[in-house]
């Protein structure tokens, strides 16, 4: 990055950091910046470092919150028998965009990934057994992506939660094996939630 001014290289170097950022969309966003004002720059650093202040994992599902708990379990027009097992916080916002489920999340933080390293253990998956034994769940909707990592996860999850005495469901299949629940249309995904399936 020796053709810029050491402030950019450096905003340049952060920008393409960030996942699906490129050489030439960190170029275009830094130019954005540069050319826009002072107090939008400021605002925008504001914005980031509030972000990071005041968000954590919720204690009880562990999506997203800015206090203890989320707004989801927070919520006690919810029905709390039903869990939806998701990968991710951005999956929990896939699902309610479809406004087909009323009931509560648990959020594994990634998926079972043996090439990356990333077992059970390393996922939420003690904390929803946890809550298996405190809650009166009597259904649990696994909802992780379709993709390889997604099923591997749902099997494991399917098999250890089936002899505890819960109802274990599945999104049924509608969409792209291989995608991601962020990307899918509120159609698509309120459908595979309302055709979910025994597993």
């Amino acid at each position: 990055m020796a053709f810029y001014a050491a402030p950019i290289a450096r905003l340049l170097e952060e920008l393409e950091r960030l996942p699906g950022i490129g050489p030439k969309s960190a170029q275009r966003l830094a130019y954005h910046i540069l050319r826009g004002e002072t107090e939008a720059a400021d605002r925008l650093a504001e914005a980031i470092s509030e972000v990071k202040r005041a968000i954590r994992f919720c204690e009880t599902c562990f999506n997203f919150a800015e206090g203890p708990r989320c707004d989801i379990c927070a919520d006690v027009r919810r029905d709390t028998a039903t869990i939806c097992v998701v990968e991710e916080p951005r999956d929990v916002v896939a699902v309610e965009r479809t406004g087909e489920f009323r009931g509560t999340y648990h959020v594994l933080q990634g998926a079972i990934s043996p090439i990356e390293g990333i077992g059970p253990e390393q996922l939420r998956v003690r904390e929803l057994i946890g809550r298996l034994g405190t809650d009166e769940i009597t259904e649990v909707i696994l909802a992780t992506d379709p993709d390889v990592e997604g099923e591997t996860t749902a099997l494991y999850l399917a098999r250890l939660l089936k002899p505890l005495g819960v109802r274990v469901t599945r999104i049924a299949s509608g969409l792209p094996v291989g995608g991601d629940l962020e990307y899918a249309d509120e159609v698509t995904l309120g459908r595979a939630l309302e055709a979910r399936r025994e597993m």
